[in-house]
């Protein structure tokens, strides 16, 4: 643990595990905890915060189950790699639970996707297009094999993305990537509908290969059209 790291005790209306995960989320977003770093023990950190060791247990729990601290029997608490694909584990039972929640990670792919593909139409590589191409003919091959055309498909959106050479657009899409994997293992399994992605991300690659933005940006929005209405009615892939 950092030796600059402060626990600050809570305010009484505040003993309440949830704001004792938040505090701690806080001081992971300040940079105060890091990756890696050891909590201190339970009934020092109890003491640090103000709250009763019942309490904390209850919120070590639940950041542990989501992923942001690793309880090591034995050894300690300590703050877990905090990687993106672990985080969001639990997220695809959300998007199970809330349609709504699924609906605005449309919306955002739709705005985000649409742009970057735009980008990347006009500055693509001779040797990022092979690479698509390749792609294409992975999930060609694996049109029978849903996982391995979820995996070829996820690739063929990463490579678009790297296309687009804006580092800050490759994270607002590993984010968006990482949560869209909960639509699209729903959507893969549904019949027709390799069939469908297929012909929309070889639209996609040759209006990139025209380097035409608009066109890449037209037929990008069309792939999450066909994706959204296939989540909504698994029927219209027939």
């Amino acid at each position: 643990m950092s030796t600059e790291t402060t626990f600050s005790p809570l305010q009484k209306q505040q003993t309440v595990p949830e704001a004792i995960s938040a505090e701690i989320l806080a001081l992971l977003r300040q940079k105060e905890l890091k990756p890696g770093d050891k909590l201190p023990p339970e009934r020092e950190l109890a003491e640090m915060l103000g709250v009763s060791r019942p309490s904390l247990r209850e919120a070590l729990r639940a950041l542990s189950i989501m992923k942001v601290i690793e309880v090591r029997q034995g050894d300690g608490t300590y703050v877990s790699a905090l990687k993106a694909e672990e985080l969001v584990e639990h997220l695809e039972f959300v998007f199970m639970l809330d349609d709504s929640t699924m609906l605005q990670l449309f919306e955002a792919r739709k705005i985000v996707e649409v742009g970057n593909v735009s980008l990347a139409a006009q500055r693509i590589s001779d040797e990022e297009i092979a690479a698509l191409h390749n792609c294409l003919e992975e999930s060609e091959r694996s049109a029978a094999d849903p996982e391995a055309f979820l995996m070829a498909d996820i690739k063929l959106h990463q490579l678009i993305t790297y296309a687009a050479r804006n580092p800050l657009l490759e994270r607002f899409m590993a984010s968006i990537s990482t949560l869209g994997r909960a639509s699209r293992q729903k959507t893969v399994f549904v019949a027709g509908m390799t069939t469908t992605a297929l012909e929309d991300h070889r639209q996609i690659v040759a209006a990139l290969e025209a380097r035409d933005p608009q066109a890449a940006g037209e037929a990008m929005l069309r792939h999450l059209e066909h994706v959204e209405q296939i989540y909504d009615d698994p029927g219209t892939a027939e």
